[in-house]
């Protein structure tokens, strides 16, 4: 119930502030619509005054917003302000691209995240299981989408001419796009399962079960069915996030999605349009968020009821002299490039240096406007990484808050997760004004549903464990229940999947600088350099490799010092426990 209560206040709220952006913005939205409609139309009086008597703006937001969710309980979500066609057929052609390409997609993010877990499950399996860096999860997980596309863009279609390079007329233009938005969601996906799964190994059942002779597939399929609840809800809001939130891989390639849809109608403020589309994205969060509470209430319904799951073990697998290496070059190397671009002036213009290659004089390069590759990625790091920490950070926290309500936080987490970050941009944009504080404000508002929804599953699990209910049962309190052993079990994972987040939020930050919403150019942003650099990836690919191997290097690093910490912890923990 309490689920379904946030699940219908998100929604109403969103459609609210939706349909209150024009007045929100302080702009005249007959002077948008008039402007979407003929760039080349003088806004005059009578034009403004036509234009509202045709829309009914006259009548204010409140009544606009009344009528417009008493035709769409009729299944009438009205007519475009800029094209004058009706809402409900456009919304639905785009809802069957954006589906198909999230069907494509996921396809995508699940063989990745199979082929990167796979290890885990066999060593774990054959009982030789061993600390992992995460290095390859973190790496796919940071690329930036936009990056992907144009890279594949350029190589598979312009150079190889293996796939056409945009449109959407048939099963050829699906691929590209589709590998632009799956492998990263595979790298998220394929860390968060590589996270949970040893420590269910280490469960006391499973040494009986070998014990007895089971086989390595048996008990390997067995610890998928224990581990992957926990992690069940990310692959609901990844499926919807690709949905809505593809909206610079469609870009690039083209097509015709919902995400592309939903940002056009924002630019132009036409607001059917964008509530017709944002209302399609968050319906599918829904049904997703639903579908998944059914698989997890499948998977693990009877343990819940029953309070029979058994307590996660700490771990006890060495780290291998490999993830010291990774740790020890993923943090040598970012250090090293930011002390060497720190003397350099990230702002000299040199119209004569324009796009040259790495030599002595610039070691990485220049951008397209002849300045120095290596003093912005060294000056740039400071503002990055504390902006980006700080978001991720308050997300963290929020999530934490939340998952303790776990009805309240799935529901909600579902609706948030369901805006496009670059819609809550222009929402967040039009009401405290463009800049850094209100884009980082946006991105936080949709950066806390998956670490939400993860929280709340832990903790649910948490609270149905069998040492959990024995505690209760020889009065400990819910204040040392809750600190002592469920909130400890929940913030080490949550804390290494927020890590796992730090590159999406700082691309993030960049999508909305770039357009105009964010930090303002020329500021020595690694997003912003990377976003600059799209246009001269052919010619000068430089400048876009050097933000992007560093936002790889430090995902590694933070990753691979959170798993390594979280075993730190869970062997001080054992060493410690009594006997």
């Amino acid at each position: 119930m309490i689920a379904l209560v946030s699940r219908l206040g998100g929604l109403a709220a969103v459609v609210a502030v939706i349909g209150l952006l024009p007045w929100l913005s302080g702009r005249d939205p007959a002077l948008s619509v008039l402007r979407a409609r003929s760039a080349e139309q003088e806004p005059t009086a009578e034009a403004l005054g036509a234009v509202r008597r045709e829309l009914g703006l006259d009548a204010g937001p409140v009544a606009l917003l009344g009528d417009w969710l008493g035709g769409a309980v009729r299944g009438d979500l009205g007519r475009s302000w800029v094209g004058g066609g009706e809402v409900l057929p456009s919304v639905l052609a785009a809802s069957g691209v954006s589906l198909a390409l999230m069907a494509a997609a996921l396809v995508v993010a699940l063989v990745s995240a199979c082929a990167l877990s796979a290890t885990t499950f066999v060593r774990g399996a054959r009982g030789t299981a061993r600390v992992r860096t995460g290095a390859s999860a973190a790496v796919l997980a940071a690329l930036p989408e936009f990056l992907v596309a144009t890279v594949l863009l350029v190589v598979l279609s312009v150079w190889l001419g293996w796939f056409p390079p945009y449109g959407w007329q048939g099963p050829r233009h699906l691929v590209l796009p589709a590998l632009a938005l799956g492998l990263p969601a595979g790298g998220i996906l394929g860390r968060l399962v590589d996270d949970a799964v040893p420590a269910v190994f280490e469960e006391r059942w499973v040494a009986l079960w070998r014990s007895w002779g089971c086989a390595p597939g048996v008990i390997g399929r067995a610890a998928a069915r224990r581990a992957l609840p926990a992690v069940l809800p990310q692959f609901g809001l990844v499926a919807v996030g690709l949905t809505g939130g593809a909206i610079a891989v469609e870009v690039v390639f083209a097509v015709p999605g919902l995400g592309r849809t939903a940002l056009g109608a924002a630019e132009a403020q036409d607001l059917p349009l964008l509530q017709g589309s944002v209302l399609v994205l968050v319906l599918l969060g829904s049904v997703g968020g639903a579908l998944v509470a059914l698989a997890r209430r499948w998977m693990l319904g009877p343990a819940l009821r029953a309070a029979a799951l058994p307590a996660p073990p700490p771990m006890t697998t060495p780290a291998g002299r490999s993830h010291r290496v990774v740790v020890a070059v993923s943090a040598v190397v970012p250090a090293a490039v930011v002390c060497l671009g720190l003397p350099g002036d990230p702002l000299r213009v040199d119209p004569a240096a324009r796009l040259s290659p790495p030599s002595w004089a610039h070691p990485l390069g220049t951008d397209a406007l002849g300045r120095d590759v290596l003093a912005r990625v060294g000056h740039g790091a400071a503002t990055t990484l504390t902006v980006t920490v700080l978001v991720c950070a308050c997300s963290f926290a929020v999530a934490l808050v939340l998952g303790f309500l776990p009805g309240l936080a799935e529901g909600a987490a579902e609706t948030a997760n369901a805006v496009p970050p670059v819609i809550a941009g222009i929402l967040v944009a039009a009401t405290a004004g463009p800049g850094p504080v209100g884009a980082s404000v946006a991105v936080g508002l949709v950066s806390w549903p998956p670490l939400a929804a993860h929280a709340a599953a832990l903790v649910r699990e948490n609270r149905a464990a069998a040492h959990v209910a024995a505690l209760r049962a020889l009065g400990a309190g819910p204040t040392w229940v809750l600190t002592r052993h469920v909130l400890p079990a929940v913030a080490g994972p949550v804390a290494r999947h927020a890590v796992l987040r730090l590159p999406g939020i700082a691309l993030a930050l960049a999508a909305l600088g770039f357009l105009g919403l964010g930090t303002p150019p020329p500021a020595p942003e690694w997003g912003l350099m990377l976003a600059e650099s799209l246009p001269y990836l052919e010619r000068a690919p430089w400048a876009a490799l050097a933000p992007t191997a560093m936002l790889l290097l430090l995902a590694t690093l933070a990753v691979s010092l959170s798993t390594a910490a979280g075993r730190h912890r869970g062997r001080t923990s054992r060493q410690g426990a009594p006997a």
